[in-house]
């Protein structure tokens, strides 16, 4: 199973995503691949943001060797399941596909903990407090995603 965790910037939520479910999947010892993407190109090749590196690490996950980078229309081929934090991500993602099996693999990641409800996982960049209650949200997704994909 290959998945990949799309947010706008690739350098708060889809590192805390990617960084969370590698280490879910290693204690349930699946054979995964998981990564991480942005919609947009401001931060390729950057580090994570240093508060998503602090929340990580406060949870004992060490995300410093990721580097951001922006989506291409291949990786719609390459991976099994591509989960986008908000709307706005999926539907820029949508419009990389070119197959109704393209656009099938992308998925809101909260929908994984509740299904149907569409709630976005709020991007914390413009402010200090967010990035805690994004680490809880998508810790619960990532479990979801296991318990769903990992039988």
């Amino acid at each position: 199973m290959k998945v990949l965790m799309v947010c706008l910037g690739n350098i708060c939520r889809s590192p805390l995503a990617e960084g969370i479910l590698k280490e879910k999947i290693k204690a349930k010892k699946l054979n995964w691949t998981v990564d991480s993407a942005g919609t947009g190109s401001w931060h390729v090749g950057d580090r994570p943001d240093s508060r998503s590196v602090a929340v990580a690490a406060a949870h004992g996950l060490d995300i410093t060797g990721q580097r951001g980078r922006q989506i291409k229309p291949a990786d719609l081929e390459n991976y099994d399941l591509i989960f986008a934090m908000d709307s706005t991500n999926y539907q820029h993602i949508l419009l990389l596909a070119n197959s109704d099996a393209q656009r099938e693999k992308v998925q809101l990641v909260m929908n994984m903990e509740k299904p149907g409800y569409n709630q976005s996982v709020p991007d914390p960049y413009y402010g200090d407090d967010g990035f805690e209650e994004v680490y809880q949200m998508l810790d619960r997704a990532c479990t979801a995603i296991v318990e769903k994909y990992g039988e």
